[in-house]
C-alpha cells in the first residue's frame, strides 16, 4: 500500500437509500448490520486478492468480544462473518462490497485496509462509518415483516402520546426527531455512559449486538437515577429550578441540554418524557419502538399484586402507601425475538425508563415479554411481575384512622386496573386500543385463572398475608350506592358542575353521613391541594336514589391546579348500622382550544405564513404568555415567540414565517403556555410540495 493516506468514497446517497438510512444528515456513513454496503478508495499498488480489511469498535478491538473483524476479498459473501466482495477495479481505485453478520455490534466502527504481501506495512485508514440494527433484514433479531410498521416504528420522527384518564382520554403530539442534528452521537455516548461499560467496556461492547441487553441498558440511562442519566424524575407539581415535565414537546431539545450541559441530568421529565426519549434512542438505533398508555396502572410497590389505597374518615385520600393507581402510565415496547425465552416469547417485549422500582440493584425495567405478561408466565426475564401488575393488580380501598392505626376495608376491585391501553396507529393519528394483548377479557374465567396462576408463581398462594382482607372483609355488601356524574364541560377555566348519585340498594329506610373533599392531583393520582370539601346528611327511602348537585367555581381551583389539570373527589359515605361506601372520580379538565392556520401552500425553501389563534376563555388577564414552536424539516431547533398581555375573552392572533427544507408530510407542534394555563398543546399536519 502507497505511504499516502487512501482516499475513500463512502458511496453515501446509494448506501444510505439501500440501508433505510437517509434520513439521518450525517456527513460520515451509516449502514445497517446484515446487508451490503459499497466503499471505493484509491492509493492502493496492490493487486486486490493481497488486500485485508479490518473493522473494528470501541476503546479495546479484540476478535474475542466480537469487536474486531479482519477479512480478505472473497468471491461470495458469508453469511455467517464479515465478508468482502471485490465490485470493480481501476488502474487506481477499488470499488468493494462490505457485508456485514446480522448479528454484528452495533456502534462506530474504524474500517483500515492492509496489504497482506508486505509485512511491515501498518493498515491504513479508510475512515469511520456507524452500524445499526436492521429491522429490514430477516436474520436480525430485530426483523419486522411488515414494512408498514418498520416505516412507522424505526423511521417516523412524529408521535402522538395518549394521556388523561380512562372516562376521559385526551392526546398529544410529540417529535421523536431520531435523525436530527447529533441525535446519533448522543445515543451512542449514551452507551459509553451506562453502568456496564463505566465497570467493564469490553463486556459492554460485546453485549451490544443484542436488543435485550440494550434496551435494558438504556431504560436506565434515561432517568438519572444511579448514572446521572438524561432526564430527572419530578412528580411534587413544583417545578421550579427546571422545566415543567408538560412543557416539551420533543425529545431533540432534552438530548441537545443533556450533552450541552456537560451531561448533568435534564429537569424534568415524568413517565411520558422518558418513555417518549427512549423512543427516540431506540428508533435511532434501528429498534423498532412505541409509546404504550395504560390507563388506571397500578405501581405495586411490593410485588403482592395488590395495590392499596386509604382513605380517612373525612374522604381524604391519604398519600401514605408505597403502591398506588396512576391515571395513566407510558412505557414502551420494542420489537426483537427472545432467544432466551423460546419464540412463543418474541415480538413486542415492554420497557420502561420511568424509574418507580430497581431492579437488579438500579432503576430500569424490561425487556417483559408481552406474551408472557398475557400468559402469567411471572418468572421469566426481565420485571415480568411489576409490569403484569401494572395491568392486573386488584384493589383494596381502606379506611385508616391515622389516631389508632386501625385499617377497615371499605371495598375490593378486581377490575379496575389496566385499562384502554393505547398506542398510535401505523401510518394514521389514531388510537389503537391494544388491551386484549396484555389481558385476556376482564371478568372472564380465563382472566382471573391467569391472575391465579401468577400469584402461584410468585408463591403468594401458599403465603399468609397479614395485611390482607379477611374473606368476611371482602365478602360484605354495602346498603347503598354512590356515583358521581359530570354535568357540565369539564375545562379549565369554567366552573366545575358535578352530581353525587346515591341509591339505597335495601327495602328499609338509609341515614347516610356524607364527607366530600376534592383536591387538585398529580396524574399519579398523588394528592397536591385540598380545593374544596363539604359534608351532608341525608336520609333516603327504601330504593330511592336522590342527586346532589356540586359546583366548584374556577376562582376556587385555578391556584391550587397542578399543571396535569387533574382533580380527584371523594365522598366517604357512612351508612348508619351498615358497611361504609367510597365514590371516588378522578377528572382531567381539557385546556382550551388554540388552532394553528398555514396560509398558503407549503413549498421547499420558500417562505410560508403561519397564524396560530387563541381566545382567553375566562374573565382575567393572562400574562407571561409564550408561543414554543417546533417541526422537523419546517424549522431548525424550537422558535419561541412571547405574546403580550391578554385581556378577558381577547383574541390573539401570532404570526410567523416557516421555510420548509424537504417535501412530504410534516407536523407542526405548538405549545402555548402563560400564567393560568400551562402548556395547551396542539400539532398540525403540512403537506409540503415542491
Amino acid at each position: 500500500i502507497a505511504a499516502t493516506q487512501p482516499s475513500t468514497n463512502w458511496h453515501l446517497k446509494e448506501n444510505a437509500r439501500d440501508h433505510h438510512t437517509s434520513k439521518f444528515s450525517s456527513k460520515e456513513l451509516i449502514v445497517r448490520r446484515g446487508q451490503a454496503f459499497i466503499v471505493t478508495f484509491n492509493g492502493t499498488e496492490q493487486p486486490e486478492q493481497n488486500l485485508t480489511f479490518i473493522a473494528e469498535t470501541g476503546p479495546k478491538p479484540s476478535k474475542l468480544a466480537k469487536t474486531q473483524a479482519t477479512f480478505g476479498i472473497s468471491s461470495t459473501v458469508s453469511k455467517e462473518s464479515w465478508s468482502a466482495v471485490l465490485q470493480s477495479t481501476s488502474s487506481n481505485s477499488v470499488s468493494i462490497s462490505i457485508y456485514s453478520p446480522p448479528n454484528a455490534v452495533i456502534g462506530r466502527y474504524k474500517l483500515s485496509v492492509q496489504s497482506t504481501s508486505s509485512d511491515s506495512s501498518s493498515p491504513a485508514s479508510l475512515g469511520t462509518f456507524v452500524l445499526l440494527f436492521n429491522p429490514w433484514s430477516s436474520g436480525d433479531d430485530v426483523f419486522m415483516p411488515n414494512k408498514a410498521e418498520c416505516e412507522e416504528y424505526v423511521l417516523e420522527e412524529f408521535g402522538i402520546i395518549f394521556a388523561g384518564n380512562k372516562n376521559h382520554i385526551n392526546s398529544f403530539g410529540w417529535n421523536f426527531g431520531q435523525f436530527q442534528g447529533d441525535i446519533l452521537n448522543i445515543c451512542l455516548s449514551m452507551l459509553d455512559r451506562s453502568l456496564n461499560y463505566r465497570q467493564d467496556p469490553a463486556t459492554d461492547l460485546s453485549h451490544r449486538n443484542d436488543p435485550k441487553y440494550l434496551g435494558r441498558v438504556l431504560s436506565a440511562m434515561v432517568n438519572a437515577n444511579d448514572d446521572q442519566g438524561v432526564l430527572l424524575g419530578n412528580w411534587s407539581g413544583n417545578y421550579a429550578g427546571g422545566k415543567s415535565p408538560s412543557s416539551w414537546t420533543g425529545s431533540g431539545e432534552i438530548l441537545q441540554n443533556w450533552k450541552k450541559s456537560g451531561f448533568k441530568p435534564v429537569r424534568y421529565g415524568q413517565c411520558w418524557v422518558f418513555a417518549a426519549v427512549l423512543t427516540t434512542v431506540l428508533r435511532c438505533l434501528g429498534i423498532p419502538t412505541r409509546t404504550i398508555t395504560n390507563f388506571s396502572s397500578a405501581h405495586d410497590a411490593d410485588g403482592n399484586l395488590r395495590v392499596d389505597e386509604f382513605y380517612d374518615a373525612y374522604g381524604n385520600h391519604l398519600d401514605r402507601a408505597a403502591d398506588s393507581v396512576w391515571n395513566f402510565h407510558v412505557w414502551n415496547e420494542s420489537w426483537f425475538s427472545r432467544s432466551d425465552l423460546g419464540p412463543s416469547y418474541s415480538g413486542w417485549q415492554v420497557l420502561d425508563a420511568t424509574p418507580q422500582e430497581e431492579s437488579g440493584g438500579i432503576y430500569q425495567c424490561g425487556p417483559a415479554s408481552r406474551n408472557a405478561i398475557k400468559e402469567g408466565d411471572v418468572d421469566l426475564d426481565y420485571d415480568c411481575p411489576f409490569v403484569f401488575a401494572e395491568v392486573n393488580a386488584d384493589c383494596m380501598y381502606w379506611n385508616y384512622d391515622p389516631a389508632t392505626g386501625k385499617k377497615t376495608l371499605i371495598f375490593s376491585k378486581s377490575t379496575i386496573i389496566g385499562q384502554f391501553i393505547s398506542t398510535k396507529a401505523v401510518g394514521r393519528d389514531d388510537r389503537v386500543d391494544v388491551t386484549n394483548d396484555y389481558k385476556y377479557e376482564e371478568g372472564s374465567t380465563k382472566e382471573r385463572d391467569i391472575f391465579k396462576k401468577a400469584r402461584k408463581k410468585l408463591g403468594l398462594e401458599d403465603k399468609f398475608d397479614p395485611t390482607a382482607p379477611t374473606p368476611q372483609e371482602i365478602d360484605q355488601k354495602p346498603d347503598i350506592s354512590g356515583k358521581f356524574k359530570v354535568a357540565g364541560p369539564l375545562e379549565v377555566g369554567k366552573d366545575l358542575n358535578l352530581i353525587l348519585v346515591l341509591a339505597n340498594l335495601q327495602s328499609d329506610a338509609k341515614t347516610v353521613h356524607v364527607n366530600m373533599t376534592a383536591w387538585s392531583t398529580v396524574y399519579t393520582r398523588r394528592p397536591v391541594h385540598e380545593i374544596w370539601k363539604d359534608s351532608i346528611s341525608v336520609i333516603l327511602s327504601p330504593k330511592e336514589e336522590k342527586q346532589f348537585p356540586i359546583k366548584i367555581p374556577y376562582p376556587e381551583y385555578h391556584q391550587q391546579l397542578t399543571t396535569d389539570n387533574t382533580i380527584q373527589v371523594t365522598a366517604l359515605c357512612h351508612v348508619e348500622g351498615g358497611i361504609q361506601v367510597l365514590v371516588q372520580r378522578d377528572i382531567t379538565l381539557d385546556n382550551p382550544a388554540i388552532d394553528i392556520q398555514v396560509l398558503g401552500e407549503a413549498k421547499v425553501n420558500k417562505e410560508v405564513d403561519v397564524e396560530v389563534i387563541f381566545t382567553n376563555p375566562i374573565d382575567m388577564e393572562l400574562m407571561d404568555c409564550v408561543l414554543q414552536v417546533e417541526g422537523n424539516d419546517l424549522l431548525r431547533g424550537i422558535l419561541e415567540i412571547d405574546v403580550p398581555p391578554l385581556k378577558a375573552s381577547e383574541k390573539s392572533s401570532t404570526k410567523f414565517k416557516l421555510i420548509p427544507f424537504e417535501t412530504g408530510p410534516k407536523h407542526l407542534l405548538v405549545n402555548f403556555s402563560c400564567d393560568k394555563f400551562a402548556a395547551i398543546k396542539t400539532f398540525k399536519m403540512v403537506n409540503v410540495i415542491d
